[in-house]
């Protein structure tokens, strides 16, 4: 099938991977525009960007999808639908009904739930028991066109933003080729979204990453997984940042909120609101980030000192 693709980083390098796999023809490529990025703040491009270009495919980088000439490109493709992963632009109407197929879109979430921006860490902070990938139908509305077809997935209680992200982006490669197998056979049905259990994923601030430690520990875990790889939990020592990669939930007869328990070579015990919190991977500012062991080494922590203070 011929296919425009839009998307911009790694969850959606993988579904433009899985569509030349199976030998779509993909007529062009939009991703976002360059971005400085670094220390050196160097422009990097995304990772569709980088696929695209080793498979010699023609790629634009609109700033916005609202122009005369970047519709008309679109339409000179000549595509049956667009395939949209993680773009990162808003597709005006026109756009959405430029092909015969209209837009569809690879979104990480079991919609209705977790529409919107974020929605790999939005669902691990709020302890959801499971997530997927839904392949819907696009429409004006945020996230709220007719499901396609979905695939669930346990989160695991080790999970990360970064390791859900890698297992979604997977099967959203698997699903999405399903899905244009059953638009090119005939047998691809759209299902409304239920009007009950919408919630909406927002963009995630870097203050969100800020450790409350008057905060439950189960609670505090799912703020450190979520916002690993970014933004990373962090707090403070000594009046420095502390960035805390990952942790794991210990109880703990008497915790003090920020107060270090107990601190032997594997691991550094803090009180929460309720619990206790192991730290497992720490990082100071301008060093690595280091197992809890290694820290110590270098940087030996005392009981009794606070963080976050």
């Amino acid at each position: 099938m011929r296919l425009v693709f839009a998307g911009t980083p790694a969850f959606a390098e993988a579904a433009l991977e899985a569509l030349l796999a199976v030998g779509h023809d993909i007529a062009l490529v939009l991703t976002q525009p360059d971005r400085p990025a670094g220390r050196g703040l160097q422009a990097r491009s995304s990772e569709v960007k980088a696929l695209a270009q080793a498979r010699g495919l023609e790629v634009m980088q609109p700033a916005t999808l609202k122009s005369q000439e970047v519709v008309e490109r679109l339409r000179a493709a000549g595509a049956a639908t667009m395939v949209v992963a993680a773009y990162g632009l808003i597709l005006p109407p026109i756009v959405l009904d430029l092909f015969p197929a209209g837009c569809i879109n690879i979104h990480a979430s079991l919609l209705p739930r977790w529409r919107g921006a974020a929605p790999i860490q939005r669902a691990i902070l709020a302890g959801d028991a499971e997530t997927g990938i839904s392949i819907m139908q696009m429409e004006p509305g945020l996230d709220s066109g007719p499901v396609y077809l979905a695939e669930r997935v346990s989160i695991m209680p080790a999970d990360t933003a970064g390791s859900l992200h890698d297992r979604l982006a997977g099967i959203g490669g698997r699903c999405i080729v399903r899905a244009l197998a059953e638009l090119e056979a005939g047998q691809l049905v759209a299902v409304p979204q239920p009007a009950v259990g919408v919630t909406y994923a927002r963009k995630i601030e870097k203050s969100e990453a800020l450790i409350d430690w008057r905060l439950d520990a189960v609670s505090i875990d799912r703020q450190v997984r979520a916002f690993n790889p970014v933004p990373v939990a962090n707090t403070t020592w000594r009046g420095e940042p502390l960035r805390i990669w990952s942790a794991r939930v210990e109880e703990h007869p008497r915790p003090e909120p920020g107060r270090i328990m107990e601190v032997s070579a594997q691991s550094v015990i803090v009180g929460c609101g309720h619990g206790a919190l192991a730290l497992r991977e720490l990082q100071r500012a301008g060093g690595k980030r280091l197992p809890a062991a290694d820290f110590l080494r270098g940087s030996w922590m005392d009981p009794g000192e606070m963080l976050g203070t």
